[in-house]
């Protein structure tokens, strides 16, 4: 893929067992369909760096390097934290981002193609326990948990957070039963959908006038949950200072063509969730809060970490988030990964992902507390 090339991706229902690890899936939701099976993410390195609550699997996205050997299988994983107060304006610390490849020989996969047939039977549905590595995976989120029902015995947890959640939901009925536990999706998870992709048309004549669709306001297209309050804005006007107010304006101008660009790019494909342009730029919602190349560090390697893709607010849609107060929210959130792909013997390498908000001149923003 050349870096100028932007490949758009779109949810679309699948069955299941396309969605496993065997199937290398891109996908939104469910738990994560691991690549390697060793090397996973400690309990710690998956916690919110503000509540220090664990992270929930938001995406995956399948993005083997054409000509890398060791990139041959490789899929960037994403998470985020549930607790919507964490959601603070241009703050990352909600979300993570790993890295892990193989090469097209190893341990855990075939070496020619999965079968485009289902499988006799889904493994690995409601998997506790890796085939291969032993590695044990937690019932309620799928990320590593050594953590045993103390009664039972038969069910793992990364921690007591998600050990309480599964005893208050269901399994305080089904510990020590004889009929077991019935494989039912945790309500803590996102929707389970298949990402696919396709290649973003190059710009033809778009309709003329932005302003036709857009002078009003956004024409409800993506903008972040918010509640708008005339009277306190108003107020907060008065008070601004005359040089303030043309410092304002001079920014309102720079921001607004900045948003108009991001709405006019997404308009023929007002349903894509992510854009991927590995070299390429990320497409930004607003003029503030844009990363210079000191704030994105270097891969622990030494090469430089570039632009691989970006998630955008239309997903937040189809993730059943919405809240008339705080709630999950972002503008978009780009992903910078190590360029070189640098190998790191099956580990999940963290990575960069840099949250940007729409700015408070696009919308009245709720203050989270």
């Amino acid at each position: 893929m050349s870096s100028a090339e932007v490949v758009l991706g779109f949810l679309e229902d699948a069955e299941p067992w396309r969605l496993r690890s065997p199937q290398f899936p891109s996908k939104v939701g469910g738990k994560p369909a691991w690549l390697s099976q060793r090397g996973l993410p400690s309990l710690p390195g998956l916690e919110c760096e503000i509540c220090r609550l664990p992270m929930v699997f938001l995406l995956q996205v399948y993005a083997p390097i054409s000509g890398q050997d060791r990139s041959f299988h490789r899929t960037l994983f994403l998470f985020c934290c549930k607790t919507p107060e964490c959601y603070t304006r241009n703050d990352s610390r909600c979300m993570k981002v790993f890295r892990n490849q193989l090469q097209r020989r190893n341990e855990f996969y075939p070496y020619d193609p999965p079968p485009e047939d289902e499988p006799p039977c889904d493994a690995d549905e409601g998997q506790s326990v890796l085939s291969i590595s032993g590695v044990k995976l937690c019932w309620v989120c799928g990320c590593p948990g050594n953590k045993a029902c103390s009664r039972c015995h038969t069910v793992t947890y990364c921690g007591k957070h998600h050990q309480t959640l599964h005893w208050k939901q269901s399994h305080k009925k089904e510990c020590c039963s004889q009929e077991g536990s019935p494989v039912t999706p945790s309500p803590l998870l996102f929707p389970e959908t298949e990402l696919v992709t396709e290649p973003e048309e190059e710009e033809k004549d778009v309709k003329e006038a932005e302003g036709e669709q857009e002078e009003e306001d956004g024409g409800g297209i993506i903008t972040q949950r918010s509640v708008d309050c005339p009277a306190l804005a108003e107020c907060k006007v008065k008070a601004l200072a005359e040089s303030d107010l043309d410092e304002m304006a001079m920014h309102e101008t720079e921001d607004s063509k900045v948003f108009q660009r991001f709405k006019k790019k997404i308009a023929p494909e007002p349903h894509q969730v992510i854009r991927y342009s590995r070299g390429g730029s990320p497409l930004w919602v607003s003029s503030q809060h844009i990363p210079s190349d000191e704030d994105i560090p270097p891969c622990t390697c030494g090469a430089k970490r570039t632009f691989e893709f970006q998630v955008m607010p239309q997903l937040l849609n189809s993730l059943s988030v919405d809240s008339t107060g705080a709630s999950i929210d972002w503008g978009t959130a780009a992903v910078y990964t190590c360029s070189a792909s640098c190998e790191r013997s099956d580990q999940y390498c963290p990575e960069v992902i840099w949250k940007q908000d729409f700015s408070s001149d696009q919308h009245t923003q709720t203050e989270r507390r």
